[in-house]
């Protein structure tokens, strides 16, 4: 799948990659050096005109970590508007929150193999 890449958003992808959040950071470490089933994901990916937390292109899979700002109806709207682009694009996006990513990892992981077992490149089913 060909990304439109924005180098605009260069800068700013590098400035988020370090000054991550703690939770990025831990789902980050499970999801580096294909640790997810061989899949290769990226943090801090430009996509069109938009910034997401991880990206893996062979899944066309977004990951957006969701902190505390994310639950005020002015950034909900703005995450919602971010998800429809994408979805447009043919990405889909699984989106977890900063306390699911701290205190209930596990089920954080198990969403993610989920969707690689049931819409990885063994399986061409489409979400």
């Amino acid at each position: 799948m060909k990304i439109y890449y924005n180098p605009k958003l260069k800068e700013l992808a590098r400035q988020l990659r370090n000054n991550a959040t703690k939770s990025e950071i831990k789902l980050w470490k499970l999801l580096k050096g294909k640790k997810m089933y061989g899949y290769d994901f990226h943090r801090q990916k430009p996509i069109d005109n938009y910034i997401v937390d991880f990206f893996c292109n062979k899944l066309t899979l977004a990951i957006e970590c969701d902190g505390y700002s994310h639950q005020l109806l002015e950034v909900w709207k703005k995450d919602q508007l971010k998800m429809k682009h994408l979805n447009k694009l043919g990405i889909n996006v699984l989106r977890f929150s900063d306390y699911e990513i701290m205190n209930d990892i596990n089920n954080v992981v198990r969403a993610i193999e989920d969707y690689i077992l049931t819409f990885g490149e063994n399986n061409k089913t489409q979400p």
